[in-house]
């Protein structure tokens, strides 16, 4: 079937040009992903400075993995690894990587649901922490 428009323009018009909306905020989103797994990381650090794991590092660890999965599910990380590709057959890195997004991709409604939950929770807990509720149960260190 022919496209209906004489010339095709994209994703450059209403409402397609929201495809490109959508692809910013993927950026951003990994940013912010970045700077979680970094934040992760400095919670495996105990008291003394060494190695050390408690609950609040495994509730913000859980975080993190579920907003990576919702990340790396979205159909703009899709479009990253396998668009703009003819022939899948030359890139075959790339298409095993297209492969494993899409695979995530029939997900990604449940990971932002499991994610947007484990923010909240993840964020209840660490003001409930440095409020001085109560302390952060160390499990080893």
């Amino acid at each position: 079937m022919r496209e209906p428009h004489a010339k095709y323009s994209g994703e450059t018009k209403v409402p397609l040009i929201g495809q490109n909306l959508h692809r910013y905020f993927f950026y951003a989103a990994f940013v912010i992903a970045i700077l979680l797994t970094w934040d992760v990381a400095q919670a495996f650090r105990g008291p003394d400075g060494d190695f050390g794991i408690g609950l609040g590092s495994i509730i913000m660890l859980i975080n993190v993995v579920a907003v990576w999965a919702y990340s790396f599910s979205c159909h703009s990380c899709r479009h990253i690894t396998g668009g703009r590709l003819k022939n899948f057959s030359k890139h075959p890195v790339r298409y095993w990587a297209w492969t494993q997004v899409s695979k995530l991709n029939r997900h990604h409604m449940a990971f932002a649901w499991i994610s947007l939950t484990t923010l909240a929770l993840t964020d209840l807990y660490i003001m409930l922490v440095a409020s001085g509720a109560f302390n952060d149960p160390r499990i080893f260190n």
